[in-house]
């Protein structure tokens, strides 16, 4: 944050500058504020109108608990806009009465006193009182609580009052420690369990939480982890050679109750990196735009399938590198489904390239280069050889001519890794770690923004990192959550995944 400039040390001329500038600001925040709330104003009808849809009692609690989280994600991002009003008596009033947290769960108090008790005019402090907030915590099976214990202490002389400051938290004055909200977290986007679920474990551990409640923490954690999603994101696009897939997911889509097909698109580096990272970014479609609108201004080597939706990012002087994987697994299905014999001879020449793959998977860029010109290239060259020999013999149309023309059709990006040592032979990297979301997919049915999706790609993009470094998740989490409201801007990559060390 930049400090304020000395008025008294301008002029007119940069005066008017700087009033014009803060006009411009205010009124591109107070556009925002507007857009948001408008938004709300849908996601609250949509609420109150789903009760009436035709959706099972399974879907409409999870169309609840999106609304709900997604409204208070809107709420947290208003607040960050709009100036801070002093409360008035009428808003005090306002303001729900929390309940005392029950009395039989176990208690470990947490004490916050100044460093020192002696006064700045040399009088010792005397304590006068305190302070105490509870925090609600959980380990799987058990809730505890917290007493944070803040005491007041005065100087009989000069009657100075001194007390230590609240710590920071994710949710301000919120009864949730940063475990329980990891906790929370990993259960709905790793653990695949819809916040429902968990509210009724929770009740067996001895305090029921509301799916409501759930959603709030769910939402205000999303608008605080965002701005860690974003550098990850642009540090991932420090790398030269980086894998994409994508993978649809239902969304369902409240005032016409059915799903809408939409994808959760992936980037991530690759397994020969020393960076290890994912990066999940949900859009409605599957247009190219969205990975174009990702990628931005990236100019490395992009691994991919054959989909038409890179095909312009190519054109504009992005590098493209096949899935060798892709065209060996239209020759698998031949062998498994009709156990051709050219299938079967070309399975084991395909599995030639992958033996010197295996061979080189330890080797430095440069080392794996130079193998793979050894002996990848002259295995390549007889695959690619017997590919149009057995094109002569195979009628057009049938399925083996369809598998080979594939094969031939994109031998350039199927054997562009052979000339560089960072390209992998193929995609597979991404599609694992897609593979472990799709447990999740019945469990995800976000309402008609997109902010419920993006809110689960910025979340799992955190934890699916984490689990990429070989981290625990929760203890990941955790910390990330605890560190994160006293963190300074300038170092929040601190928290990344691949760089973070337990505080």
């Amino acid at each position: 944050m930049t400090s304020a400039p000395d008025l008294s040390t301008l002029d007119a001329d940069q005066l008017r500058q700087l009033a014009s500038r803060l006009m411009e600001e205010m009124r591109g925040k107070q556009a925002l504020i507007d857009k948001l709330t408008h938004e709300m104003a849908i996601l609250k009808r949509l609420k109150f109108a789903a009760s009436s849809e035709a959706y099972s009692g399974e879907q409409q609690r999870m169309l609840f608990e999106t609304l709900d989280t997604d409204i208070e994600a809107l709420t947290a991002e208003i607040e960050q806009l709009a100036p801070t009003k002093p409360a008035n008596d009428e808003d005090r009033k306002r303001q729900p009465k929390r309940a005392p947290l029950p009395a039989a769960l176990p208690r470990k108090e947490i004490r916050h006193d100044p460093d020192s008790t002696t006064c700045g005019c040399g009088c010792q402090l005397q304590r006068i009182g305190e302070d105490v907030a509870e925090k609600l915590d959980y380990q799987p099976g058990v809730f505890t609580v917290e007493r944070h214990i803040r005491g007041k202490w005065v100087c009989r002389q000069c009657e100075t009052l001194v007390q230590a400051p609240v710590p920071p938290q994710i949710i301000d004055k919120g009864i949730p420690t940063a475990g329980l909200l990891a906790h929370v977290l990993v259960a709905k986007y790793q653990d695949h369990l819809p916040l429902y679920r968990q509210s009724g474990i929770f009740g067996r551990a001895g305090l029921a939480i509301p799916d409501s409640t759930l959603a709030q923490w769910v939402g205000v954690c999303g608008v605080q982890l965002q701005p860690l999603v974003d550098a990850l994101r642009q540090e991932l696009l420090a790398q030269p050679v980086l894998h994409a897939d994508e993978t649809p997911v239902a969304m369902l889509k409240p005032g016409n109750g059915k799903t809408h097909r939409a994808y959760l698109w992936s980037y991530c580096s690759t397994s020969m990196s020393t960076m290890k990272a994912v990066v999940f970014d949900f859009a409605e479609s599957r247009a190219g735009r969205h990975a174009g609108d990702f990628l931005g201004d990236w100019r490395g080597t992009l691994v991919c399938d054959d989909y038409v939706a890179y095909k312009a990012l190519f054109r504009q002087g992005m590098m493209e590198a096949g899935c060798m994987a892709h065209a060996r697994r239209k020759f698998h299905e031949l062998y498994a489904n009709h156990q051709s014999q050219i299938a079967e001879e070309a399975l084991k020449l395909f599995g030639v390239l992958y033996d010197v793959e295996r061979q080189v998977q330890e080797f430095d860029i440069d080392a794996r280069r130079a193998a793979r010109q050894q002996l990848g290239k002259p295995a390549a060259d007889t695959l690619h050889a017997w590919l149009l020999a057995q094109r002569q013999r195979v009628p057009d149309g049938s399925a083996t001519a369809k598998a080979i023309d594939y094969s031939l059709g994109r031998w350039g990006p199927l054997t562009h890794y052979l000339d560089d040592g960072a390209v992998p032979i193929d995609n597979n990297w991404v599609e694992n770690q897609i593979r472990p979301i799709a447990l999740g997919k019945k469990n995800w049915l976000f309402a008609g923004s997109l902010r419920a999706g993006q809110r689960a790609a910025a979340v799992m993009t955190l934890l699916h990192s984490a689990r990429l470094n070989g981290h625990d998740v929760h203890a990941y989490m955790k910390d990330v959550l605890e560190r994160l409201p006293t963190l300074p801007a300038s170092r929040i990559s601190d928290l990344l995944p691949h760089r973070w060390t337990p505080a």
